[in-house]
């Protein structure tokens, strides 16, 4: 079966091709570099993995409820519709909530790693080419892992929401070579982030933890990067470059904000448009987690500089102007510690496991004796 076959919607066929536009860089300077660029690449170098042999695909998962969130997760708990429906019917939803989730993941993934090329091609700057080279490759193992969870676990998937294409074609499509950075690394990224972080602590199955875990990680040291090479170029621009940064940051923010609701999972159960906008717009789970969204966005647009009157209005407005102050490297750290410790605990298990087998085995050896 293709991929093409378990989409819940009709998708195009054929390829998206976004028009790219800008120049590719070559530099001839290869003794000097940043040294917390270069330290950055050697640990992409050091943390690279192997998502078929870290991940323990033997886990079964149970498609009617992958993650394990509560009723309450689910948007239109409480509703007139959430009453009118039957077990199976509210199986079904969560199967096509997760779906829809996770193939958004998928899709962001895949534009992460389209991203990451670009950027190897059109930074300047030969020690930002070499870590965006590591970067390139850890986006690669995301698609690959959130495809294989989508494909044999599941079994459905969703197309990309028009509002995300859109941010990521605004993207894609822009000649100057920090757009990459701004809009995937900080803006879609910095939202996907969160996203991960939320089902990362709330799932109670042990499969997608460990994927969306060990992403995270992947992921700190993306930010990390992304941080350094726009607080150094930012810190040149003048107000009316950093204005137009900020505009665009703006509109992006918005748009997730606004559109990016699954509101396409409630048509597909006969839930009319404007019913399906009402009820997201009330929810109040949807509601924290809109806000929830923007804690790692709104620091590091702070931290690399863009900050004018303009954007602070527009937080303000979106009622996340508070989250500038959130420490980010602390959140970066707490998903590096929380990967580890997820393998620490895994890896004793297996461990005990391994010991009690052994000793089983002697004990039937002594017995048969």
């Amino acid at each position: 079966m293709t991929t093409h076959d378990r989409y819940a919607n009709p998708v195009a066929e054929g390829l998206w091709t976004v028009p790219a536009s800008g120049s590719a860089r070559f530099t001839w300077e290869y003794d000097d570099g940043r040294d917390r660029l270069l330290a950055l690449y050697q640990k992409g170098k050091d943390k690279q993995w192997d998502a078929a042999k870290r991940i323990d695909w033997s886990l079964e998962v149970d498609p009617y409820d992958p993650l394990g969130l509560p009723d309450e997760s689910l948007t239109i708990h409480g509703t007139r519709y959430w009453d009118s429906f039957s077990p199976q019917n509210r199986a079904e939803l969560r199967r096509h909530y997760a779906s829809w989730q996770f193939s958004q993941f998928l899709h962001g993934e895949q534009g992460a790693m389209v991203c990451a090329a670009r950027i190897v091609e059109s930074v300047p700057d030969l020690d930002a080419k070499f870590y965006s080279a590591t970067q390139t490759m850890d986006e690669a193992r995301h698609a690959e892992l959130y495809s294989r969870f989508l494909h044999e676990k599941i079994g459905m998937l969703y197309p990309i929401n028009d509002n995300l294409q859109a941010l990521l074609g605004d993207t894609l499509r822009d000649s100057r070579w920090d757009m990459p950075y701004l809009g995937m690394q900080v803006l879609i990224e910095g939202l996907a982030l969160a996203a991960f972080g939320l089902i990362r602590d709330t799932t109670s199955k042990p499969l997608p933890k460990q994927l969306l875990a060990y992403v995270m990680q992947d992921e700190a040291r993306h930010v990390a990067f992304g941080r350094m090479a726009l607080r150094d170029y930012y810190s040149q621009l003048t107000r009316a470059e950093l204005a137009e940064r900020e505009d665009f940051v703006i509109e992006g923010c918005y748009l997730m904000r606004d559109r990016l609701r699954g509101t396409e999972v409630l048509e597909n159960f006969g839930i009319p448009l404007a019913d399906a906008e009402a009820i997201s717009e009330q929810s109040e789970y949807l509601t924290f987690f809109r806000k929830l969204l923007f804690s790692r966005i709104v620091p590091c647009v702070k931290d690399i500089g863009l900050w004018g009157p303009r954007l602070q209005r527009a937080y303000l407005d979106m009622g996340v102007f508070e989250l500038g102050d959130s420490n980010l490297d602390l959140l970066m750290q707490q998903d590096e510690d929380i990967a580890e410790q997820l393998d620490a605990e895994r890896f004793a298990a297996e461990e005990a496991a391994r010991i009690a087998e052994v000793e089983a085995a002697i004990a039937s050896g002594a017995v048969a004796d």
